[in-house]
């Protein structure tokens, strides 16, 4: 579990420090629109690097700001549930999941860019046509001075507002999929009520 727990918190990583731009980049390619949000992230991260391990809601802040318009988070929180359970979810069951979710994502795990140090991110060209995809992958490496690159493969969905981020793998392990055992492993022990409260108890607390 412990594992999992630094899997999905890198993940979020990630996730945070990609999507963190709203649409001014909307008319550039998937590849180039990820870069050029990553590197206005990264810019951002620099100027507050002295403060953010004291002042980690900036980070926070900054997560509910940018990254939720910029990911499809209906389509992730119907994905990460087992089909039985979200079809058989009430609308306010779903409806506060997606919150509850939401706010795992972020809150919890803002805590990960506190950790900054020099990573940069290399995306690189889609291949193949995908003018009339619903769905597309994106290949990108993390490069740090004092690590070996980390392959990540994010995955966008075309929504009627334009691509949104539903997953992405880190060496070949599934944000979705992490997320997805951890939460069939909470629901084997109760109710989908019993898990929107267990999220809404960590959601609430302070964040560290």
């Amino acid at each position: 579990m412990h594992v999992l727990k630094f899997c999905i918190k890198y993940f979020i990583f990630l996730f945070i420090l990609t999507y963190t731009s709203s649409l001014v980049f909307a008319q550039n390619t998937p590849e180039i629109l990820l870069q050029n949000i990553a590197d206005n992230m990264i810019a951002g991260l620099k100027a507050n690097k002295a403060t953010l391990k004291t002042k980690p809601t900036i980070v926070y802040n900054l997560a509910y700001r940018y990254v939720v318009p910029n990911a499809d988070l209906s389509e992730m929180s119907k994905r990460v549930l087992p089909p039985s359970v979200w079809n058989s979810a009430s609308p306010a069951q779903r409806k506060q999941f997606q919150r509850e979710f939401t706010t795992t994502i972020i809150r919890t795990y803002a805590s990960a860019l506190t950790s900054y140090e020099d990573q940069t991110i290399k995306f690189y060209p889609i291949r193949g046509n995908y003018n009339n995809a619903h769905t597309i992958e994106v290949s990108s490496e993390i490069i740090s001075s004092n690590r070996h690159p980390v392959h990540v493969v994010y995955r966008l969905v075309r929504t009627a507002s334009g691509w949104k981020l539903f997953d992405m793998s880190l060496e070949g392990v599934s944000m979705l999929d992490s997320f997805r055992a951890q939460f069939a492993d909470l629901l084997s022990q109760g109710s989908m009520n019993q898990l929107l409260a267990q999220m809404a108890r960590h959601n609430n607390r302070t964040l560290e």
